[in-house]
């Protein structure tokens, strides 16, 4: 840690409220706008709609109190590579670390800078209109994807400004959004002019009775006899795939800790906080989508975009097109500040323990990992220009949700190995919370390896290939 502090020590300037802000504004990106199609065309019904929400949110906030144990206990900069380097050892942290740095940090911040472009879209249709700047087959680079990536350099830039800069700006925006979201609500229900919510919640167990996988592990339309629990419950898991992604990034305030104020306590409090206050936030958001739209007007949104469907319901086509672009577009900014200004503190703490480039490990005049920010967000640009963040997310989310597992059951290894470390905060209701998970999780990615194996294997293949970098980079130690 010498060398750390030499380089230019960490300044401790975020408060619970500004890690909570980091928590709830990590969590809400886009998906949220989104998913809900999906999940209605896998499950066919509002109740269970409702039910793989509930689900997750139980699954997240389970997760996020278990996570308090190991934050009290290791309060540093890192957060979860931490735990898991001190719980299972640096192969084990620094897989994790190279699965954030390749896919699943960068990925992310690619994936909501796009939907930032997407939905500015709305406002800007030139975007949309405008031809490729370059094409080759079914390749191409458009507008949006540089605009995407003018969002990551400013921000990245805003960053390297100093921890204040990050901080009020993911205040500012996450505060818009929460506003905006909590006024969609009431309006939505006293608005709305025509309510499906008895409609919609009135399939219950009838709902599968039209479902059936084809060969590609897609839903089709079938007859009763091709119905068992299995089949429901590979069609609850395959819907979860999108609200559990919408669900993760709230770990993302342990990576910061070494600059949270008192973070023994306010890291625990800023994520059990911001993880319920936003689970209740999504479910109420979807009660919307239930109240203003029918089950094929949320299956079958255009581009998926429930959203905005509902809102046009609420506002009128026009105004509500134009209220829906400019509230995920606040969102999606606040989302990609905070994931930009949390994962450089993983790959600086990575480069203090030689398992990243020693370059990360500087800080610089205003007490931040510059060059570690200028690398997360170059490479997160280049997944733009790709055009492939949306398929590597799909396959990484079995993977974070593996190393969540990983990670809560290092709560209950720790509790039996060193029963007599110090820990500040116990897990609440231990061992239930992270049995509860452990369940959860266990059943989400069994079903997933099933029903959606191409959610799962390639996720693996890109840690995996961690191994061999892992090895290299250790090769003078071994």
């Amino acid at each position: 840690m010498e060398k750390l502090q030499e380089k230019g020590p960490l300044k401790k300037k975020l408060g619970l409220f500004d890690a909570a802000m980091l928590v709830m504004g990590s969590m809400i990106g886009s998906g949220i706008f989104i998913v809900s199609a999906d999940i209605m065309r896998n499950l066919g019904s509002g109740y269970w709609l409702i039910v793989v929400w509930i689900i997750t949110g139980v699954m997240t906030v389970a997760a996020a109190i278990s996570y308090g144990e190991l934050s009290s206990m290791f309060p540093k900069a890192g957060g979860q590579y931490t735990y898991l380097k001190e719980i299972f050892g640096k192969m084990m942290g620094f897989l994790y670390g190279w699965g954030l740095f390749t896919v699943i940090q960068t990925g992310t911040i690619a994936a909501v800078a796009v939907a930032f472009g997407k939905f500015t879209a709305y406002l800007i249709p030139a975007l949309n209109d405008a031809a490729p700047i370059f094409q080759n087959g079914g390749y191409k680079i458009t507008w949006i994807q540089i605009l995407a990536i003018g969002v990551i350099l400013l921000l990245t830039f805003i960053n390297t400004k100093g921890v204040e800069s990050g901080k009020w700006l993911q205040n500012i925006f996450t505060g818009s959004k929460i506003v905006a979201l909590i006024g969609l609500i009431i309006l939505g229900f006293l608005l709305v002019k025509s309510n499906f919510w008895a409609d919609n919640m009135s399939f219950r167990w009838d709902a599968f009775n039209n479902l059936k996988t084809d060969s590609g592990g897609n839903f089709i339309k079938s007859g009763w006899e091709s119905i068992s629990g299995m089949t429901i419950m590979g069609g609850i898991a395959a819907a979860m795939v999108g609200s559990v992604f919408s669900s993760v990034a709230w770990e993302n305030v342990t990576f910061v800790s070494g600059e949270i104020e008192n973070p023994k306590k306010n890291v625990v409090r800023a994520m059990v906080l911001g993880t319920s206050a936003v689970m209740i936030l999504y479910l109420l958001v979807n009660f919307i989508y239930l109240n203003t739209l029918n089950r094929d007007s949320i299956a079958f949104a255009l581009n998926d975009r429930v959203a905005v469907a509902a809102s046009e319901q609420i506002f009128g086509s026009g105004i509500g097109t134009i209220v829906m672009a400019v509230l995920v577009m606040i969102s999606t900014f606040g989302c990609v500040n905070g994931i930009v200004l949390a994962g450089a503190r993983v790959f600086q703490t990575m480069a203090k323990d030689g398992m990243f480039f020693k370059a990360a490990l500087d800080n610089n005049k205003n007490g931040v990992p510059e060059k570690s920010l200028w690398m997360q967000g170059i490479w997160a640009s280049v997944l733009c220009l790709s055009g492939q963040y949306g398929n590597l997310l799909d396959m990484i989310s079995f993977v974070i949700v593996l190393f969540y597992m990983i990670t809560v059951f290092g709560v209950i290894y720790l509790r039996l190995k060193k029963p007599d470390l110090e820990r500040p905060y116990k897990t609440w209701l231990y061992p239930v919370t992270p049995i509860v998970y452990l369940l959860i999780g266990a059943a989400f990615c069994i079903l997933l390896l099933i029903y959606k194996q191409q959610y799962t294997w390639p996720g693996l293949v890109i840690v995996l290939l961690g191994v061999p970098v892992y090895f290299f980079i250790n090769k003078k130690t071994v």
